[in-house]
């Protein structure tokens, strides 16, 4: 079924600009846990939620004002969102009372499955929804994000129970594909 998702993409190239902004967020990633450890692994997932929204919110000041002050890119704060949002997920799947400190081995498995769950939905929602994301601003991305993260904070305030909506791995996987559509369209404007 992937191979025929990926062949409907074939046009627009999305698999490989996808697969290419995913390995650069996984190269910080992994350079970042080289030189800190797993030290995100003390977070509870409110922090976690914080951290994104903290980016994100930034973000949009910069999109709304055209100034920032700090010389962290807009898309060096779309590639921690990303980061962050699989961090949640790894966070989420690690039993609790396992060990803090991931190696460098496992650190990297971690983040390369669930990656991989990202990409199965973003292909599947892809299939469903044409594209559609390539018709939406940064702007857009931003906002969605934004949206996903107080609903995440509104499912924790609810002792992570939902009636009938998507739990918080749902949203967090949104999250991490609204940023890298975000990053990849960023790309494509710098070939422009």
């Amino acid at each position: 079924m992937q191979d025929s998702l990926s062949t409907n993409m074939a046009g627009t190239n999305t698999i490989s600009q996808y697969r290419s902004i995913v390995n650069q967020c996984k190269d910080l990633y992994t350079k970042k846990a080289s030189d800190y450890g797993t030290s995100w692994r003390v977070l509870r997932p409110i922090s976690i939620v914080d951290q994104i929204y903290i980016k994100a919110w930034r973000i949009r000041q910069i999109q709304e004002t055209g100034e920032q002050k700090i010389g962290d890119s807009i898309e060096s704060e779309f590639v921690g969102i990303v980061n962050y949002g699989i961090i949640a997920l790894i966070q989420e799947s690690i039993p609790d009372g396992a060990e803090t400190e991931l190696n460098a081995a496992e650190a990297k498995q971690w983040y390369e499955q669930k990656a991989q769950e990202i990409e199965d939905l973003m292909l599947q929602k892809n299939h469903d929804y044409g594209e559609a994301w390539r018709d939406m601003s940064q702007q857009s991305f931003v906002d969605l994000i934004l949206v996903k993260l107080l609903r995440i904070k509104q499912i924790l305030a609810n002792d992570g129970k939902t009636i009938v909506s998507e739990g918080m791995d749902a949203n967090f996987c949104d999250i991490v594909n609204y940023a890298i559509f975000a990053l990849i369209k960023i790309s494509e404007q710098k070939m422009l």
